[in-house]
C-alpha cells in the first residue's frame, strides 16, 4: 500500500474529540448529500467561530484538469469535495459555516473520478466564465456576509489544486495576503500540523510545504483573514493518490481542522 495512503488513512479517526458532553445535537445540511447531510455537534471547540469556505473555480469553469487512468480529473470538483468535508468538520466542532461555492447536487462523494458538472453557484447566482468577474462575485458574496456575525473570530479559506509538470510532485502550500499577521499565523499553523502528522505517520518523507504572502485578487479583495491553500499538482501520479483516494481528502479536511482548532485558541 502507498505510504501517502497509509499515513493519511491513519488520521482518518484519530480527531476525537475526548471531554465533550455526551448530549450531542443533531443537525442536516443538504449540501453534503444524503450519506452524510445529518450530523453532530460533537465538540465546543470552535464554538464562536465563523468560516467562509470557498473552493476554486466551478461552474463553467473546471479549472486545471489532469488525466488518471484514462479519465479526466477536474480541480473544481476536488477542491469542493474537500471544502465540503472541511465545513462539516468545522460544523461538528461547533462552528459557523457559510458555504461561498454551492452544487445542490454533488455532496461529498467517494467515488476516486468526481464527474465534473456545471452546477456550481456562488450561493445561488450564476457563475460567470470571465476571471475578474468570478471572483469579484465570491469576495463580494463573502464581504456582504462578514458584518452579519459579531464574532471576531472569522476566516476565509480557499482551496485549489495546483497543475505543473507530470514529474512535480509538491506538497500542500499555503498563501496569505502581503501583511497579514493573522492569515499567516493560521497558515503557518496548517503547515506545522501537516508537518507533524508526516512526521509522525511517515517519519522518513519530511513535509515541504511553504507558506508565503502573494498578492491574489481573492486575498487582496476579502475582508476576513484568509488562507489560499493548493493541494498538490494534479498532473502527478503521487499527488493524485492525495485527490482520488476519498479517506485521503478527509484526511486533508481533518488535518486542516486540527491546525484551524489551535490557531483559535490562539485568539482566545
Amino acid at each position: 500500500m502507498n505510504k501517502l495512503r497509509i499515513g493519511l488513512l491513519l488520521l482518518g479517526c484519530m480527531l476525537v474529540m475526548p471531554g465533550f458532553s455526551d448530549k450531542k445535537k443533531s443537525n442536516y445540511e443538504p449540501l453534503f448529500g444524503k450519506s452524510y447531510a445529518s450530523y453532530a455537534v460533537t465538540s465546543s471547540s470552535l464554538k464562536g467561530a465563523v468560516f467562509y469556505l470557498v473552493s476554486g473555480h466551478g461552474g463553467p469553469d473546471p479549472g486545471c484538469i489532469g488525466k488518471y487512468q484514462g479519465k479526466e480529473l477536474h480541480e473544481d470538483e476536488y477542491a469542493y469535495d474537500i471544502i465540503l468535508r472541511l465545513g462539516r468538520e468545522l460544523l461538528k466542532r461547533g462552528a459557523k459555516v457559510y458555504f461561498i461555492i454551492q452544487d445542490k447536487k454533488d455532496g461529498i462523494r467517494n467515488a476516486a473520478v468526481l464527474n465534473n458538472s456545471k452546477r456550481e453557484t456562488c450561493m445561488g447566482k450564476e457563475i460567470p466564465l470571465d476571471q475578474v468577474a468570478r471572483l469579484k462575485q465570491r469576495c463580494d458574496a463573502i464581504n456582504n456576509l462578514y458584518p452579519k456575525d459579531k464574532s471576531s473570530y472569522k476566516r476565509a479559506i480557499f482551496i485549489h489544486v495546483d497543475s505543473r509538470s507530470k514529474k512535480d510532485q509538491t506538497d500542500v502550500f499555503f498563501y496569505h495576503s502581503p501583511g497579514s499577521k493573522y492569515g499567516k499565523r493560521l497558515a503557518t499553523e496548517i503547515q506545522k500540523t501537516f508537518r507533524a502528522k508526516y512526521d509522525r505517520h511517515q517519519p522518513d518523507r519530511g513535509f515541504e510545504g511553504t507558506v508565503s504572502e502573494r498578492n491574489l485578487y481573492v486575498l487582496r479583495n476579502s475582508t476576513p483573514y484568509a488562507v489560499f491553500m493548493e493541494l498538490g499538482n494534479i498532473q502527478n501520479a503521487r499527488d493524485q493518490k492525495r485527490l482520488v483516494i476519498a479517506d485521503n481528502r478527509q484526511a486533508l479536511a481533518n488535518w486542516i481542522t486540527a491546525a484551524i482548532e489551535k490557531d483559535f485558541k490562539k485568539s482566545k
